[in-house]
């Protein structure tokens, strides 16, 4: 997962490949909290691992279900519809599928057996509205307090008194705000039968039906048979009691599935965008997604946990759809929108405005700063394709959906954009919610423009530093790390495993093409042996500025450079990276410091790490090795002609950082 401030996507032109997807979101927090409620215990394959899912199971742990990692199940055992603890303040973050159904069954629990719960979230869940729901409890005679603005969270459900429940009236609850309010009362109203039947009518049209069947279909596999009269009655059977499946699967998510089929009908061009974990059989409504990509041209092939996305119709066909079936998944059509022959006009999606963000304003802002016309109503939006466009960076208001949705942006080449333009993501990390490796699992598709991946390339002397300010800059950036000394170090130290003397150029070069060298994290392996530290060696950089004489060396080991180069880009360190390896990096830094300050470095680095050493060996150990790296007849060690020269005798690091940094926005279209 992308932690960085923003993310930069350069433009990409094709996709093939396969994903797969998480859970569902939907599904797998439905699951937990059916699981927690029934008795016995529940094993849960496939649950998505996210931001959302994770204050359902701590909040779950708090109220005393026991879970157990079994490799990738969880063993879940429930309360059994019994209280464990009756007094509990739940942080919810800003998960909608966790604070509705959980104060509607903390709720009943707590006016029944005599409890008290305070439930929260961030500042945004404390903006999204949950009044509706607290009306039917209060209807049905719970005690909810609001411990802010009246109609959302934080709340407090019951007053540690047990009350009878009003079960024989009609709960009736809004359903054109958010089906998440009907779905927690099916959820939690099971747990009150006892005395007869509950039935639940629903004011207004519903929205979202389809969530409103993924909540009866889970129920059913929990033993509860809901009767059902067309989207407007619901009642619960008398004497109702959650049994636990035993085990159940949670299927890919639908919604994420939407954006790589989004991705196939906008860049599927030679070979599908293959998806697995989500196919025809789905039980999320999401996958009505597939029915609407068709309609604008998408090239669509499927089967059981499957589906296969080709481009078809291009460029795509502008649209009129009702998306009331299909709320989450249609902010992909809007985007789908800006590559189309005519415009598309989404309608019926008032539920935007009451997610994560205004989702109808938010989207209809960034979709402008890349140059569209867009018109919003109170419950539509219709997009322009888009002729002209512009780089732009998007903000996404912590909201996932708008951080993925706008990721296809960067396909904008194959809408014509001249030149090609870069897409920045603000808050790439807030794709956790969930899809937390949605990033990696998009550039693992994609095929960059020729060239446009970008390379920052630090070169310098050795002991300059260039190796921590490099990790440093790859870190904020988010981008890959080339650390070319160790490839030369590497190819030392194996030539020293295999008896290869340093001056035979071309035996080292025949062995550095086969090298079997493996980066893990801050790890590197050999031959499947790690060699983290004695690569760090100062006797293995000596090796190393011997093996990096030989041209046929060098050579071997540029193929290897090169493939580094990956979306969404790369920080390179070493001696001839601006010079030799990528001379189109579009910003070349030569870091150096006096022989001095650099022995001076490396001293205290030794004695910080238990090694003797003697700072007058080391100053003459680091201009021999200058010597030999400037005046090598192959790529000798000199500043690029455009470098930016960077002494960093008297600069920390973060100072280093921040100057390269600034050298590296003035080179950026925002």
């Amino acid at each position: 997962m992308y932690s960085t401030a923003f993310l930069d996507l350069p433009p990409f032109q094709s996709a093939a490949g396969t994903v797969r997807l998480p859970g569902s979101k939907s599904i797998s927090n439905r699951v937990l909290l059916l699981a927690g409620l029934a008795a016995g215990t529940t094993v849960v394959h496939d649950l998505l691992d996210s931001d959302d899912t994770r204050v359902m199971l701590t909040a779950l742990e708090t109220l005393g279900c026991t879970l157990r990692r079994d490799g990738s199940a969880l063993h879940v055992t429930g309360l059994g519809g019994q209280l464990q603890q009756r007094n509990a303040k739940l942080f919810l973050g800003n998960a909608g599928t966790a604070m509705r159904p959980l104060t509607a069954a903390l709720a009943v629990l707590a006016a029944t057996q005599g409890g008290q719960f305070e439930l929260s979230g961030v500042a945004r869940m404390h903006e999204r509205p949950i009044g509706d729901l607290v009306d039917a409890l209060r209807q049905l005679g719970c005690p909810v307090t609001d411990l802010g603005q009246p109609g959302f969270p934080p709340l407090r459900v019951g007053d540690s008194g047990q009350h009878a429940l009003h079960t024989e009236r009609t709960i009736r609850v809004r359903g054109d705000v958010s089906s998440q309010f009907l779905t927690a009362l099916l959820l939690a109203l099971p747990l009150v039968t006892e005395q007869g039947p509950v039935t639940i009518e629903v004011d207004g049209e519903l929205i979202s039906k389809p969530y409103i069947d993924i909540t009866l279909g889970l129920l059913a596999r929990f033993g509860i048979e809901v009767q059902r009269s067309d989207y407007q009655r619901f009642v619960l059977p008398q004497g109702s009691q959650y049994k636990s499946p035993g085990s159940i699967h949670v299927e890919g998510d639908a919604s994420s599935a939407s954006y790589f089929v989004a991705l196939g009908a906008l860049a599927g061009i030679d070979q599908p965008v293959r998806i697995e974990g989500v196919g025809f059989d789905a039980i999320q409504g999401d996958i009505r997604f597939v029915e609407a990509a068709q309609a604008m041209g998408a090239a669509v092939t499927g089967g059981p946990g499957w589906l296969e996305v080709r481009r078809g119709a291009w460029p795509l066909k502008g649209i009129t759809l009702d998306c009331n079936h299909i709320p989450d998944a249609a902010m992909t059509l809007a985007v789908m929108a800006l590559y189309a022959d005519s415009p598309t006009r989404l309608n019926n999606i008032a539920s935007w405005r009451v997610k994560e963000t205004d989702r109808i304003a938010a989207m209809a802002t960034e979709l402008r700063k890349l140059g569209a016309t867009v018109e919003e109503g109170a419950d539509y939006i219709v997009v322009q394709p888009l002729q002209h466009w512009q780089a732009a960076t998007i903000h996404t208001y912590d909201d996932h959906r708008m951080a993925m949705c706008l990721s296809l942006a960067s396909l904008n080449v194959l809408a014509g954009a001249q030149p090609p333009c870069t897409v920045r993501i603000e808050d790439p990390k807030c794709v956790a919610k969930t899809f937390p490796d949605y990033f990696d699992a998009l550039f693992s598709l994609v095929e960059p423009v020729a060239g446009a991946v970008p390379v920052l390339a630090i070169d310098g002397p050795t002991a300059s530093g260039k190796g921590t300010l490099a990790t440093e800059l790859a870190e904020r950036l988010g981008y890959h790390l080339l650390d070319s000394g160790a490839l030369y170090r590497a190819t030392a130290l194996a030539a020293k495993d295999a008896g290869i003397a340093l001056d035979d150029g071309p035996a080292l070069a025949a062995m550095a093409a086969n090298l079997d060298l493996r980066f893990t994290g801050h790890d590197v392996f050999l031959n499947g042996r790690e060699i983290t530290h004695p690569l760090r060696l100062e006797s293995t950089g000596g090796m190393a500025s011997q093996v990096s004489v030989h041209p046929e060396v060098r050579q071997a080991l540029h193929a290897l450079q090169l493939g580094f180069r990956r979306a969404p880009g790369l920080v390179a360190d070493g001696r001839d990276m601006g010079t030799v390896v990528f001379p189109d990096a579009p910003l070349k830094v030569f870091l150096t410091a006096s022989a001095e300050q650099r022995a001076a470095r490396r001293y205290r680095q030794l004695i910080e790490k238990g090694n003797s050493a003697n700072i007058d060996s080391l100053r003459i150990d680091l201009e021999a090795r200058d010597a030999r790296d400037k005046n090598r007849a192959v790529a000798p060690l000199k500043p690029a002609e455009d470098a930016e020269l960077l002494d960093n005798s008297q600069l920390s690091i973060e100072d280093s950082v921040v100057q390269v940094l600034n050298w590296w926005q003035q080179r950026q279209p925002f």
